[in-house]
């Protein structure tokens, strides 16, 4: 129960922080919401068995700082594409090979390839990824495989 406690707290004090307001009823719906949040993620590690949080390490939050470094040089590349006059945007779509086992560490792949700007993962299958790009770089980048060697480094 532990977790869900933290949870709690940190989802709490996340409304309190994005929100800015401090009336009785923003307080009240914040309690609502993050009740019925935590509710449902109980519910749902009831039914599946595995949590559906990652616990925090050093090594979450040094991927969180690198997937941070990432999303801003992919912003740089697509602003530079954007207002380059040729406009050099390649858009396509292809299959990208994986290794991961886990849900969870394939769920976090996938959301961090649509989070870098000028990527979208749009179909998840047992060994690859159906990824669209602006750009040939950006899926070479992703045939490389660091993201995923990051994403490994987890061990979740």
């Amino acid at each position: 129960m532990l977790p869900y406690a933290v949870l709690s707290a940190a989802l709490f004090l996340f409304w309190i922080i994005l929100s800015g307001h401090f009336t009785l009823l923003f307080l009240f719906f914040a309690v609502v919401s993050v009740s019925l949040v935590i509710y449902l993620l109980y519910r749902m590690d009831k039914v599946d068995h595995e949590p559906a949080y990652i616990p925090l390490s050093f090594r979450l939050l040094k991927y969180a700082f690198w997937l941070m470094r990432s999303v801003i040089q992919a912003n740089i590349d697509v602003v530079k594409r954007i207002w380059n006059p040729k406009l050099p945007i390649s858009p396509q779509w292809e299959r990208i090979p994986i290794s991961l086992k886990t849900a969870r560490s394939k769920t976090l792949y996938a959301n961090s390839i649509t989070l870098t700007p000028g990527t979208l993962t749009t179909e998840i299958k047992g060994d690859y990824f159906l990824v669209h790009s602006l750009s040939e770089e950006s899926l070479q980048e992703l045939k490389q495989g660091e993201m995923e060697k990051q994403i490994q480094r987890l061990e979740i």
